[in-house]
């Protein structure tokens, strides 16, 4: 999997390409840790480029709310594929997450 990474003023945004599965999705979960230790937590994952998320996918996203959110950060998700947003929506996890539908105006989410 490739991550592609934009430093914005208030928030970085990565850009995952690919399926982000159980093998794959192991990069995410380091790239996002290391922003977390850097102090880079207004983290915006655009999910354009994301063919398929398994359980593993989400997990990686889930796994960090608490430390973003005791470090006063925010985790936005955007441009989910409909399947993917059903899973999301089925787990209850889009009231965990915030998730917008595309990437327009994103910065006033930070």
């Amino acid at each position: 999997m490739e991550i592609r990474e934009q430093i914005n003023e208030n928030y970085t945004t990565l850009y995952p390409i690919g399926e982000l599965d159980a093998n794959s999705s192991i990069h995410l979960d380091e790239k996002i840790a290391s922003m977390i230790q850097n102090g880079k937590v207004n983290i915006h994952v655009d999910c354009s480029d994301v063919s398929y998320m398994s359980s593993a996918g989400l997990g990686v996203f889930i796994s960090h709310l608490e430390e973003i959110s005791a470090r006063s950060g925010k985790l936005i998700l955007s441009n989910l594929s409909s399947g993917v947003f059903d899973v999301f929506d089925l787990l209850g996890l889009n009231q965990l997450v915030t998730i917008a539908e595309n990437s327009d105006d994103i910065g006033k989410y930070f």
